[in-house]
């Protein structure tokens, strides 16, 4: 039987200890994405965590530390095709991101672990947890800052809403008022709303423009020249 001539103890041992570790951390990091009900919970970072170690002590064992690098590789391409699983988009929000992103890490904690470096996937893993749960209450407090406070590179465009038979000279006037406050306007578009009324749609070219220019200029464009439905909309850029 091959298995009694592959079977060494101490290396048998160096691998249990190997898997331990990386199940238990693994289950560390999946515990708290569980906690918070994600797609990718506590079996499968802790899934992750054992084949990235499986495969890597394996290389290791097999072809030494030069063969255990290429595992490593696939490990790390390989894995993108499961963090991609978790990935959803809806409408314009993408969710599952930060799970992939932890799926990833757990992959690496196992690959470490695969390779003996016990102390460091310890860390990796500590620090793992750390970004997701004490840094929550950071990206939180900067969610709240209202947008008044910031500065924001996005695309800008301000919406009027006229009469059909009107819709050149409001866009003429539109554009006027927008770069007498030195705000460019890329792209003039007249939308149909139906029963003879249309929406003019400026958009600017993509700059930080403060809110407040924003809103005295609609406020403006509603109060002195009678616009029924003046509005501005920004879209952040990635």
């Amino acid at each position: 039987m091959r298995f009694l001539t592959t079977f060494h103890l101490w290396p048998f041992l160096d691998t249990l200890v190997s898997y331990v570790v990386a199940f238990v951390l693994g289950t560390l990091i999946g515990a708290e994405r569980q906690y918070r009900q994600r797609t990718a919970g506590l079996r499968t970072n802790a899934l992750v965590a054992i084949g990235a170690a499986a495969f890597t002590d394996l290389g290791q064992r097999l072809g030494g530390d030069v063969e255990s690098i290429r595992v490593i590789a696939y490990v790390v391409s390989g894995i993108g095709f499961l963090g991609a699983g978790v990935i959803m988009k809806e409408g314009m929000n993408v969710r599952g991101l930060n799970t992939a992103a932890t799926l990833w890490c757990s992959a690496a904690v196992g690959a470490i672990a695969g390779s003996d470096m016990l102390a460091e996937a310890a860390l990796l893993a500590g620090l793992v947890v750390v970004a997701n749960t004490l840094l929550r209450p950071l990206v939180d407090a900067i969610n709240r800052i209202p947008l008044e406070g910031r500065s924001l590179e996005a695309s800008y465009s301000v919406t009027i809403t006229g009469s059909a038979t009107q819709a050149g000279p409001l866009g003429d006037m539109l554009v006027e008022h927008l770069e007498a406050q030195s705000l460019p306007v890329a792209e003039l578009d007249v939308e149909e709303r139906g029963e003879g009324r249309v929406d003019i749609v400026a958009t600017l070219v993509s700059t930080n423009v403060p809110s407040r220019e924003l809103d005295d200029i609609v406020d403006h464009l509603a109060t002195v020249h009678g616009i029924a439905h003046a509005t501005w909309q920004a879209r952040t850029h990635d």
